[in-house]
């Protein structure tokens, strides 16, 4: 498993926090995208996205106030990108959600941040009928196949 990486200009400094401390414990893979201070957000999303493996690979994406590279992600088959702003959202993302990519907001605290990728990076899909059962509607309907009741 690798972790990909990246922000637009405004998150930068957490963006290169993270890699430094993550990279201690995972392979993590930066976006090759340059920042400047006209970037543009979905650039990275599409970038990180299109890259990983959507089953083995995870993402962390970081913006302004992370909602707008969110979207972004989410526009990217495969990828279900939940915005998280506290390490219940992490683990309700990739627990119930199936989530392979967390956005951030730039502004966020770097050790909060850190340990909201770590809960994240560490939790486990749940295997719930529920959630399962959920999942697999989003993916049937990313892939044209689902039907509404």
């Amino acid at each position: 498993m690798s972790i990909y990486i990246a922000s637009d200009h405004r998150g930068v400094a957490l963006k290169e926090y993270l890699v430094q401390e993550l990279s201690k414990e995972s392979n993590v893979i930066k976006s090759k995208i340059e920042n400047s201070s006209e970037d543009d957000y979905p650039d990275f999303a599409f970038d990180v996205c299109m890259h990983m493996s959507k089953e083995r690979d995870l993402g962390i994406l970081i913006c302004g106030n992370g909602i707008g590279i969110a979207i972004a992600a989410n526009k990217v088959n495969g990828i279900r990108c939940g915005r998280v702003t506290s390490i219940d959202d992490a683990k309700a993302s990739k627990e119930h959600n199936h989530a392979n990519v967390i956005s951030l907001p730039a502004s966020m605290d770097h050790s909060l941040a850190l340990e909201i990728c770590k809960a994240f990076i560490n939790s486990v899909p749940s295997d719930e009928d529920r959630h399962v059962r959920r999942v697999n509607k989003i993916t049937l309907y990313e892939n044209g196949e689902y039907n509404a009741i």
